[in-house]
């Protein structure tokens, strides 16, 4: 058997899924999409807890240096 996607099985010559790769991924499609949807929401989850907590910070602990003073030379 030669190696390569144009060799494999379960797609047909116009590169469509054939009947047999339809019912492998049958099984998988309902738990795929539970764990896909979980771990989206749970990155977003960690995208709004993080901007919520930076957006609380008054960041009164950063120290700001004095603007430079500008020396008169001539």
């Amino acid at each position: 058997m030669a190696s390569g996607f144009g060799s494999s099985s379960y797609y047909d010559k116009r590169q469509r899924q054939s009947p047999a790769l339809i019912r492998a991924r049958r099984p998988y499609i309902f738990k795929n999409a539970v764990v896909g949807s979980l771990v989206g929401a749970f990155a977003i989850g960690v995208y709004a807890y993080t901007i919520s907590v930076v957006g609380q910070d008054e960041f009164e602990d950063v120290k700001v240096p004095d603007a430079p003073t500008q020396s008169a030379k001539k």
